[in-house]
């Protein structure tokens, strides 16, 4: 494995959970079903944002790696006849 694909896998699967937390009830939900429902708070927020913000950063490096490394033309090597 690449390690654009790493960054971009990291990136995109940490981002998808934290857009979920953020934006669903899904981590409300699912610690009230835990019984730790006092656990959520206005503070979540405080560290939801900041992570989704880190992994969308994560997943842009990703991408910005593999667009770099994509090939160019290759140059012909001295005595190869096949053009």
């Amino acid at each position: 494995m690449t390690k654009d694909r790493k960054f971009i896998g990291i990136g995109g699967a940490g981002a998808a959970v934290a857009a979920l937390c953020c934006f669903t009830p899904l981590l409300a939900v699912s610690l009230g079903a835990l019984g730790l429902s006092a656990l959520v708070g206005w503070w979540l927020d405080l560290i939801l944002f900041p992570a989704l913000a880190f992994f969308l950063v994560v997943l842009g490096y990703g991408i910005y790696l593999r667009r770099r490394r994509v090939p160019g033309p290759v140059p012909a090597t001295p005595g190869d006849n096949r053009s």
